[in-house]
């Protein structure tokens, strides 16, 4: 029975309240949300009486089964709320159903959380008699907790409970509930859980809200009862259940305190009598609950209650995180362990257990007591205080190994291992108590050791552990004993580290829950010495807890064990328990019992059977005796243990069992197989042939391409190519091999899982067979080789897998090589292809690349490995060869404050190699240390040791390497790691070392500063360096001396603060992306291999970010330019409307505010807010600004110019305009005044016609009469007379003469693009015959100098406007005269024959002739009077003939007014389309949409699809003009095509002008009509309000000719007729661009693109005069153009021959080959110092390329001949043309253009 305050407290019922099931529905729920009953039957047995059946039920399972509604009869909708501090019964209120009293006990809410059942369970049981318990789960959906249900609920309950058990299956829709047989049949677990509950079952609804379904419910619960004879489960049950289980662990050896007991503690309850059952209950209650609720509440303590199932990977710890940087223990203790483990900090078991756990609970006393009162007071124990508080270190180990996935646990093991600490070799499951061997965690543990036999031999020894055959002594305790096993076994192993972890530990405390029958085992390894404990290599076992309980564990241990000691506790418990000690002592192995109560010497017998006594004897006398018995025992034959055998046939579960993880050992199988029998030197030559000799003999022919010294340069690079190429197909020939078919197909298993076996088991294996000289480092080359060769024979397509899988296999955490050691080479297409894809699986991400440097064996892979927990290659003896990189991740909380998304590791070989030797070392270290410091943002310098000669030898090297980085504008920064430094707590030595450190630098810097020439005094003018800041002292690495010593904790904990220091250091600097980091490598690379690196390199990612920015750039500029063209036509409308009489400065600057602000902006955004580039924009920022400002002031300035000339011309012709007005209204007056006379003939249009031709005949005479019209003139026959006055008959003579040939084939008209201008000149020197290649460019440049300065005079003289003047050619002719006069005074080696002037004077003379002819054309038809007036006919024919059919006077007057807009709208719409084509083209052309480099791109191929050779000279000898020719057949070709939106946009215009028309008009008659005023009036308003949209010229008809327009609403709506009947005609007139009329443009479409593109930079190589394509005019630095030409193509030749050059310039810059800067030179110089040749070299940067470019190749070999001929020489002797290039296509030219621009 419970009492009226045990119901009280446990239902929420207050005092007050009545009780009985009427209530049940009436009152409301409590607001906790925990439905509470107000009572339930207190009576012992279940009711009998039909009409008042009563049953409790506790409700448990899954809680996602049930949902909580309003209908829900069980539960109803509230969902119960646990509160933790207090955890109440949530019982609900009693429910009616049937005839039944149904009180519902909820557990589902608890049972979803375990932890809160052992607060409760007892609770439930004394306050009810539970008749049934409903296991609820849902159909489909069963987990894996689902399955265990049941076992769950008897661990608490015992056996007993099963009998009133009821599976509930609910289903969420009805046909669920029909596979409920299917599901049993199909599903053994159901099945199994059915057959324990007796078959028990029932289906409802989740909502529970079917009455039928809970009616039936509660009738099995009835039955159910019945069959159990109305009992319940009652509170003796659960007391009986309670003792039977803890009289089981009794047996166990476990109290109720401590379930799983630590190793040696004595067992304090061991000698009391327990009198009852009773007795047993109150203690486990009191002292604590069971076991599994321990160790779940410790996995929570340690966060790792999720890990269980979702356990923690690699990358998980591995990645940089807040956590790893602060490494707090007290908020994650698991993660503090695994860092510090990480960094082979053995310390990392010293694990805090008062900072997080432990409240300051400290009592205090009043301090007036006695002596005798304060020492005799009572306090909580120390075990009392900590250990409710306190986590064991080695639980913590043991929780993050069960937390783990498969490789974590070995990364963890092997770490174990590192800090020589015992590994776990068998484990039980804590909650199921299932042993598993974790072989897998063994298999990278590998181990060395020295022995000396008898004569003093030694043999070194490094072995897999994994199987290794030693002997093993196995440790084991029986009973509870006084004394540490785990203490008394370091003894034995190491004295000066706790290789066992034991109960005087750091941390250690009483409360261990997961070590008892865990086996570890350690090996003491021998170092040769005198010192060595024994003589060979011995495993050591160590079983924890007691052997009787564990006896499993001690099965398999005796068995394969050689030596066992044991550890005895009590006389009294051997004596009663001695069976087990009885067999081990009859055995036949070796046996050594330690007895805790006996205190004698050694004693044993001849079966090798000893005890020694422990009990007041020193450690150091036991651990001696025993050692040397043990030596004694194993120096017997006997049996050797197999760590790999531990497993097999014992019945135990082992890791390596998976399946995924024996799938991958299978695969990894199938290729070492395949190595089983073979010589280590035949291995590589058989299954990875590509890496071998041939590709080392490529790498080699690849140096040797950048070594040439002879002339015929391109001959020997074809040639090497060619051998390359060979090289590349006997590689494809080796084709794929068995192995690597194998690897790669076994590359496809599933990732996440087999993948990773795969690839570990790989390497475990191949180190196994290979002993260390092959690994996946060599099958990734060999990958990387079958690409390549493949890519070479272009034939990639077929392997582009194999980038994806090393990226895939990187992305794994293991090195990618990035420089092959073997054949000191960077395999770049391999290593690009790889961060391809790395760039396409991840993104473009940031990295921040870390890269060290330091003298061979130094400790640099170590370090890498141990700050980072990275997998380079270390080993004793084995040095890295080459380069290797490595990805660690950066945690997404911490990115946003590094500003990258991974470190990028990159790990060297050593400098100083022992293999090389004199100057090859020298060359090697140089060019690896370039590579090295070039790659990283951050460099360590590792220096071994503080030997001033070794810190010399590194010294020069480092300072020589950053100093080449600042020539080159990369800024790396570094930091100098002293290792092996045997105190660097000394502040005072530390200090005296960075002292001399720095003094080493800046003398260092000095040297490299003579040899690199330049300037630096010290070695912070090279780099940003702290001496203080950027030095760093770490402890050396072994505490003792190897190989039994551990890792020195201050190595550990200066790697650490190192790391701290990088990561500090690189949040400030940031990284560079992928893609920065790739092009990096290959600019490096390629530089190296020339032997001048700073003349070499070539910043490609620079260069990207300058194109970048120069595309922009054009983008600002058209920005600016397209604004003020507009602003350019409206105001050129309002000058010709007589609104502007003149325009400003302050005028423009404040039209083109906003647009100029918006750019400035735009740039500002730009510069700033591009993070990724910032630091290579920056030093372009201030003047590209300038440059935005210049143009925008450049822009006003002109515009203004040009519009003040328009006014000036406009008021030059101010009289022609006013004749114009007066013909006009004169004309307007006539018609009128004619029309009135033939009214009534308005129906005969014929006779209208003929009076009207007749009178228009008679009135253009009256009006002109007086008036000259203009002549016709000859513009050619102008220039020949004003040329003939200057140069006699000679004029005439050529002019006859070519006058005979078709005019297009005039030799004049060639003169720009002949080849030889020899006959042109007189030479000084008989002996030469024939002008230079410098003189024939310096004369093909003057002429084209004259020809645009000549056209740039014919433009501004404005004859369309102004009219035309002969005395124009005199000018020319005068400008002509003096270029060539000044040119000749220039030049001593030639004089210009006459003839040369005159033919070149004719030549601009006539292509000014041409642009004056139809200029002249234009100004005729505007000026002269009759064409004019012949011009306005049809407009006055019209008002004729319209007033003579009787329109009036308004809308005769606004007809008139819309005809003369007819011409304006035009004129509007021609100066909009203009800027609107451009803008379109400038937009969506190929060409026009991208930089200059781009548009050249295009041009050519353009010249090489139409193959013309003269064309291409065009382009070669003026690509200015050829850029315009481009630019002007373009747009022609554009208009030519039909473009629907252009043609809309002429429509939208049309329309709009239209309705500015309408819009004029209804405003100007509203102000008339309300100032009263007249058709004047009228017609200003109209004209005003179209001042900025149309030219509005009416004036003809104001006064007279608009007196008789008083109607203005009539006039208004003549207006809104007649104007969309014109604009419809407009709209008719274009039906295609090829329609407009090119002669209307105020700007044409080509000259506003070629004002935009062809203002740029046009400075010409020196060589090979490609230009420059730099977009900004005048810009900074150095002229660059992407790929130069083979200068023979200007004309160029071997000097004192006829031979042209076949050399490019970019390959005769890495030759050791001299040039005469020019003919007249006699002195040569060498092209490597081509800049000291004079200003024209100096400003050019012409970087070492050995690429292929077809291009100029193709065009050589197409082209030969023409150019033989017009150069008068031959591609002969040393510029004989390679076959090589002959084999290059048209097509192959074009594709060319792609890659390389």
């Amino acid at each position: 029975m419970i009492s009226s305050a045990q119901e009280k407290r446990l239902m929420g019922t207050r005092p007050d309240q009545t009780t009985g099931p009427t209530q049940a529905h009436e009152d409301d729920d409590d607001d906790d949300g925990v439905v509470r009953s107000y009572s339930r039957s207190p009576e012992l047995d279940c009711p009998n009486n039909e009409e008042d059946i009563s049953f409790t039920v506790v409700l448990y399972g899954n809680i996602t089964a049930v949902c909580y509604e309003d209908d829900n009869i069980l539960l109803g909708h509230n969902h119960p709320i646990t509160n933790k501090k207090d955890v109440s019964l949530p019982v609900l209120k009693p429910r009616i159903v049937s005839k039944y009293n149904l009180s519902v006990i909820n557990m589902l809410c608890l049972q979803e959380e375990k932890l809160y059942w052992h607060q409760i369970a007892d609770q439930l049981i004394h306050e009810d008699h539970i008749h049934a318990f409903i296991y609820v789960l849902q159909l489909g959906q069963l987990t894996d907790a689902d399955k265990l249900g049941l076992e769950w609920l008897q661990s608490r309950f015992g056996e007993g409970v099963l009998p009133y058990v009821m599976i509930l299956f609910t289903y969420e829709r009805e046909e669920d509930c029909d596979t409920i047989i299917d599901d049993l049949k199909n599903n053994s677990v159901l099945e199994e859980l059915l057959m324990k509950c007796g078959d028990r079952y029932h289906t409802c609804s989740k909502n529970m809200n079917n009455q039928s379904e809970m009616r039936t419910l509660v009738e099995k619960i009835d039955h159910l009862v019945s069959e159990n004879n109305q009992h319940c489960y009652t509170a003796e049950m659960h007391k009986t259940a309670l003792s039977v289980k803890h009289m089981q662990g009794r047996k166990k050896g476990q109290s109720g305190v401590d379930f799983y007991p630590q190793e040696d503690q004595e067992d304090t309850k061991q000698g009391q009598n327990v009198s009852n059952v009773e007795e047993i209950v109150v203690e486990t209650a009191a002292n604590g609950p069971d076991e599994s609720y321990e160790v779940e509440q410790l996995f929570k303590r340690l966060n790792l209650l999720e890990k269980k199932e979702q356990k923690i990977k690699p990358v998980d710890i591995l990645q940089i995180t807040a956590q790893i940087l602060q490494q707090n223990q007290d908020t994650h203790k698991y993660l503090f362990f695994l860092y510090k483990l990480i960094n082979m900090n053995y310390q990392a078991r010293r694990i805090s257990n008062y900072k997080q756990d432990i409240k300051p609970d400290t009592e205090y006393e009043e301090d007036d007591q006695s002596f005798v009162n304060f020492l005799n007071t009572d306090t909580k124990s120390f075990d009392e205080t900590t250990k409710k508080h306190s986590i064991h270190p080695m639980d913590v180990q043991m929780a993050v190994l069960h937390c783990s996935d498969s490789f974590l646990k070995q990364l963890i093991v092997t770490k174990l291992s590192q800090c020589q600490y015992a590994l776990p070799l068998l484990v039980p499951d804590p909650f199921t108590r299932e042993i598993e061997f974790p072989l897998w965690t063994f298999r990278q543990i590998k181990k060395s050791s020295k022995t000396t036999d008898t004569s003093g031999n030694h043999t070194y020894k490094t072995m897999y552990m994994y199987k290794a055959e030693t002997p093993m002594v196995a440790f084991f305790r029986f009973g509870s004993v006084s004394s540490s096993k785990s203490q008394l076994m370091n003894s034995l192993i190491n004295e000066k580290h706790d290789t066992f972890f034991h109960r005087h530990c750091p941390g250690s405390s009483r409360n261990r829950l997961l070590m008892d029958g865990v086996v570890e085992i350690a090996w003491y390894l021998p170092s040769g010495k005198s010192t060595d404990h024994f003589p060979d290599c011995v495993a050591f076992c160590n079983l924890h807890g007691d052997m009787e309980t564990n006896k499993e564990q001690l099965g398999i241990l005796t068995e394969m064990s050689s030596v066992n000691v044991v550890l005895l506790g009590d006389q009294q418990h051997i004596s009663t328990n001695e069976g087990v000690l009885q067999r081990l002592f009859k055995g036949p192995k070796p046996l050594i019992y330690l007895l805790s109560e006996n205190n004698s010497s050694v004693t044993g017998t001849k079966s090798l059977k000893y005890k020694i006594g422990l009990k007041d004897r020193s450690r150091a006398t036991v651990s001696k005796e025993l050692r040397k018995t043990i030596n004694t025992c194993l120096s017997k034959p006997g049996s050797t243990f197999r760590l790999e055998d531990v497993g097999k046939d014992r019945g135990i579960k082992t890791d390596e069992n998976h399946p995924e993880c024996q799938r991958g050992k299978e695969a990894a199988l199938q290729i070492t197989r395949l190595l089983e029998g073979m010589e280590m030197s035949r291995i590589k030559e058989t299954f990875l042939p590509r890496q071998g000799n041939l590709w080392h003999m490529w790498c080699q022919k690849n140096k040797d391409k950048y070594k040439l010294c002879c002339n015929d340069t391109e001959n020997q690079v074809s040639k090497i190519q060619g051998e390359m190429n060979q090289i590349r197909a006997q590689q494809k020939e080796c084709g794929v091999t068995r192995f690597l078919e194998l690897f790669i197909k076994n590359m496809n298993l599933p990732p996440s899982g087999e993948r990773c076996y795969f690839l570990k088991w790989t390497e475990i294996l191949l180190d196994k067979y290979t002993n260390d000289c092959f690994g996946l480092e060599h099958i990734l080359r060999e990958m990387g080789q079958i690409y390549e060769s493949s890519m070479s024979l272009q034939m990639g397509q077929n392997k582009s897998f194999l980038p994806t899988f090393a990226a895939e296999i990187m992305l794994s955490g293991y090195p990618l090589e990035l420089m092959d050691g073997d054949a000191g080479h960077v395999p770049l297409v391999w290593v690009s292809a790889v961060l391809d894809e790395l760039i396409k699986i991840l993104g473009d991400q940031r990295v921040f690349v870390l890269s060290v440097l330091g003298i061979q064996s130094s400790g640099k892979s170590t370090m890498l490995n141990a700050m980072f927990g990275l997998q380079f290659a270390v080993s004793a003896g084995r040095c890295t060869r080459g380069a290797f990189m490595q990805l660690v991740k950066v945690s997404e909380e911490m990115k946003a404050e590094l500003k990258f998304d991974y470190i990028l590791v990159v790990d060297t070989e050593g400098l100083r190699a022992l293999e090389l030797t004199g100057k090859d070392t020298i060359h090697h270290d140089n060019e690896l240390a370039t590579f090295v410091v070039g790659l990283g943002n951050m460099t360590l310098i590792n220096i071994f040791g503080e030997n001033p000669a070794e810190m010399q030898d590194i010294l020069q090297i480092v300072v020589q390497a950053f100093l080449r980085m600042k020539k080159v504008r990369l800024n790396p920064s570094c930091v100098f790691v002293h290792q092996n430094v045997t105190d660097v707590t000394a502040k005072e030595k530390t200090m005296e070392g960075r002292r001399n450190l720095q003094e080493k630098l800046d003398e260092m810097t000095k040297l490299a500063a003579l040899e690199e020439v330049c300037d630096a005094e010290c070695f912070s003018d090279v780099i940003e360096f702290d001496v203080e800041r950027d030095v760093r002292y770490i402890a050396q690495l072994w505490e003792g001396s190897p190989p039994m010593a551990p890792p020195n904790p201050s190595y550990s904990e200066n790697i650490e603060e190192l790391k701290q220091t990088i990561i500090s250091k690189a949040a400030q600097k940031g990284g560079m992306k992928l893609s920065e980091f790739q092009t990096r490598i290959i600019d490096l690379w390629e530089a190296l291999l020339n032997e001048n690196f700073v003349f070499s390199f070539k910043n490609t990612w620079e260069i990207s970010v300058y194109r970048k920015m120069e595309k922009e750039y054009w983008k600002w500029t058209w920005s600016l330019r397209n604004a003020m063209l507009e602003i350019q036509d409206k105001l050129h409308t309002r000058i010709n409307n007589n609104q502007l009489q003149n325009v400003e400065h302050s005028d423009l600057v404040g039209e083109m505010k906003e647009i100029f602000e918006k750019v400035n902006s735009s740039v500002k955004s730009y510069f700033e807010d591009d993070a990724e580039e910032q630091r290579i924009l920056v030093q372009w920022r201030g003047r590209v600004q300038q440059k935005i400002e210049n143009l925008h002031d450049d822009l006003i300035k002109q515009t203004k110019r040009d519009l003040n000339d328009i006014i000036s011309q406009k008021m030059a012709c101010k009289h022609l305009e006013e004749q114009k007005t007066q013909y006009e209204a004169q004309l307007f007056k006539k018609s009128k005044e004619l029309a009135l006379t033939f009214k009534c003939k308005a129906n005969d249009e014929g006779e209208l016609r003929r009076h009207f031709d007749c009178m228009w005949r008679q009135w253009v005479s009256e009006l002109t009469a007086g008036r000259t019209p203009l002549k016709e003139i000859d513009t050619e026959q102008d220039a020949v007379k004003i040329l003939s006055e200057l140069y006699e008959e000679l004029v005439l003579q050529r002019f006859v003469k070519y006058s005979e040939e078709p005019k297009h084939v005039k030799t004049f008209t060639k003169i720009s693009t002949i080849g030889d201008y020899t006959k042109y000149v007189n030479l000084s020197k008989k002996c030469v015959t024939r002008l230079t290649s410098e003189d024939q460019n310096s004369i093909r440049q003057l002429t084209h100098r004259i020809m645009q300065e000549t056209d740039e005079l014919s433009k501004s003289k404005s004859v369309a406007k102004m009219g035309y003047k002969s005395f124009y050619f005199q000018e020319i002719a005068q400008l002509v005269k003096k270029a060539v006069s000044e040119h000749t005074q220039a030049n001593s080696t030639y004089k210009f024959k006459p003839k040369f002037i005159v033919d070149l004077s004719l030549h601009v003379c006539m292509h000014a002739a041409e642009m004056f002819a139809a200029q002249h054309r234009t100004f005729r038809e505007s000026n002269d009077p009759i064409i004019y007036l012949e011009k306005k006919k049809p407009e006055y024919k019209n008002i004729f003939e319209k007033s003579c059919k009787g329109a009036t006077s308004v809308a005769v007057f606004g007809e008139s007014v819309c005809m003369e807009l007819k011409g304006a709208i035009m004129q509007s719409v021609y100066t909009r389309i203009a800027i609107d084509l451009a803008d379109k083209m400038k937009t969506n052309h190929e060409a026009f949409n991208g930089n200059r480099s781009k548009l050249e791109k295009h041009i050519l191929k353009s010249l090489a699809e139409e193959e013309d050779f003269e064309k291409f000279m065009n382009y070669i000898v003026n690509p200015e003009e050829k850029f315009k020719t481009f630019i002007k057949d373009a747009v022609k070709k554009y208009m030519m095509e039909d473009d629907p939106r252009s043609l809309d946009k002429i429509r939208h215009t049309i329309k709009h002008k239209q309705e500015c028309i309408i819009s004029a008009a209804m405003s100007a008659t509203e102000d008339v009509v309300k100032e009263r005023g007249d058709a004047n009036m009228w017609l200003k308003t109209f004209s005003d309000a179209l001042k900025d949209d149309l030219e509005c010229i009416i004036d003809h008809l104001r006064d007279n000719n608009c007196q008789d327009v008083v109607d203005f609403h009539l006039l208004t709506d003549v207006v809104k007729n007649e104007i969309p009947l014109i604009s419809e005609e407009l709209i008719k007139n274009i039906n295609r661009l090829s329609d407009l009329k090119s002669d209307l443009f105020r700007k044409k479409p080509e000259d506003i693109l070629i004002e935009h593109f062809c203002r740029c930079c046009w400075v010409q190589c020196p060589f090979c005069k490609a230009s420059c394509t730099n977009t900004i005019k005048e810009h900074d630095g150095d002229h660059s153009v992407p790929f130069h030409r083979n200068y023979g193509i200007n004309g160029s030749y071997y000097k004192g021959t006829d031979n042209l050059c076949i050399s490019f310039c970019t390959t005769s810059v890495t030759t050791d080959n001299n040039f005469y800067p020019t003919s007249k030179s006699g002195k040569n110089v060498l092209w490597k110092q081509y800049r000291t040749a004079g200003p024209t070299y100096a400003n050019w940067s012409i970087t070492p390329d050995l690429s292929e470019l077809p291009y100029w190749k193709w065009f050589v070999c197409r082209f030969q001949e023409d150019l033989e001929t017009r150069y008068k020489k031959t591609f002969q002797g040393d510029g004989e043309i390679p076959d090589e290039w002959k084999k290059y296509t048209k097509e192959d030219a074009i594709e060319s253009l792609n890659k390389y621009m």
